[in-house]
């Protein structure tokens, strides 16, 4: 355990910033499921929509360090891939 005031600070700093990282990573993958399921679904509008929050929250995700941006674009690339094979 430390004993430093400014270690102390630190723990306390980086179990807030884990838990923030773990609430916007877990919203990520459930809104990704979403698209999935509705891909499945065969609805091009419900998935058109689902498309959009994911990739809004896959910007989100790297703008806020959660996730490299590199990852969030090749994601977004893939999920409109598989939007457009749906709408084709």
């Amino acid at each position: 355990m430390a004993n430093i005031k400014s270690a102390k600070k630190r723990i306390k700093v980086t179990e807030t910033k884990t838990l923030r990282n773990r609430m916007i990573k877990s919203a990520l993958k459930t809104k990704l499921k979403k698209f999935e399921i509705a891909l499945t679904g065969g609805n091009t509008e419900v998935a058109t929509s689902a498309f959009t929050t994911a990739s809004i929250a896959l910007d989100m995700a790297a703008s806020k360090g959660v996730v490299h941006k590199n990852m969030a674009a090749r994601k977004k690339s893939r999920l409109a891939l598989k939007l457009n094979a749906l709408n084709a």
